[in-house]
């Protein structure tokens, strides 16, 4: 029997504080609101008891943010695609924010097991004068656990409707694809920061925010397979292909940390439970 899950997850000011309230169905939990950096961020930690999906689960994630509010979610570990025979395993995420808003959505890898079904859809919708940076990354099997990405599929959507959709489709039998250099060259870790708002990006800002990208990336061991654009005056993308997740996170971090330094003025206050 599929095993699905629901989560809206509210953020709202409350004076100062930014404060999050959730509604659930299913094994799907927000864990306590944390405030590292003071009362205006407020830090959650979103948690899948079960750890994974198989063919026919869904998780379905829906975080609305008011106007004023700042969010920052993130997640304990990777989340789990397993092996399927069935239907599609589906997690689908829309990130909805009011004018005014800040959101940063920082969830682990997302790792797929060979024989795996899988759909990870993410969908931004932002008013004008809202900013969002996240991230999606994705990993292949588990290459440095011997266990590489033999059989199955992951369909992968990010899409802020009108301004940037990237649509792919990886079948672990189509080595051309996975293998060949104008693929992922063999790389079984795809990784995707990005800048998003609701209106055009003033130029300074764009040009600032790809300079801190490409400078962070030119003096990474990853230098040769990632890469910064604007492909759209509302969004900003750092693309990265790793041979495993760690080096290709390690950049993502390093990035995300400049961009809240440069776009937001505020310092790069990584989440509690990375350092756990």
């Amino acid at each position: 029997m599929p095993w699905n899950a629901r989560l809206a997850l509210d953020y709202r000011p409350e004076g100062p504080r930014s404060v999050a309230r959730f509604r659930h169905e299913g094994p799907l939990r927000i864990l306590q609101s944390l405030y590292p950096e003071g009362d205006a961020v407020c830090h959650n930690v979103l948690v899948h008891p079960p750890g994974g999906l198989v063919g026919g689960d869904t998780l379905d994630i829906r975080v609305h943010a008011a106007a004023g509010s700042h969010g920052l979610i993130t997640t304990p570990g990777a989340s789990r695609f397993y092996r399927s025979e069935g239907e599609l395993a589906m997690q689908q995420t829309t990130l909805g924010l009011e004018a005014g808003a800040r959101l940063e959505w920082l969830p682990l890898e997302a790792i797929c097991f060979s024989g795996c079904r899988a759909e990870n859809r993410l969908t931004l919708r932002l008013d004008e004068g809202a900013e969002l940076i996240g991230w999606d990354v994705a990993a292949l099997g588990l290459p440095g656990a011997g266990k590489p990405f033999e059989r199955g599929v992951l369909q992968q959507h990010l899409e802020m409707p009108g301004a940037w959709l990237e649509r792919g489709r990886i079948e672990a039998a189509d080595r051309r694809l996975l293998d060949g250099p104008l693929g992922l060259a063999g790389h079984r870790c795809l990784a995707t920061l990005f800048f998003a708002a609701g209106s055009p990006i003033v130029r300074a800002r764009r040009d600032a925010a790809l300079e801190c990208a490409r400078a962070l990336a030119e003096a990474h061991p990853l230098r040769e397979s990632a890469g910064a654009t604007s492909p759209q005056p509302r969004v900003v993308v750092l693309r990265v292909l790793a041979p495993l997740v760690e080096p290709a996170m390690q950049l993502l971090r390093q990035v995300w940390q400049a961009w809240r330094a440069e776009l937001w003025r505020m310092p790069g206050q990584p989440p509690r439970i990375w350092s756990m």
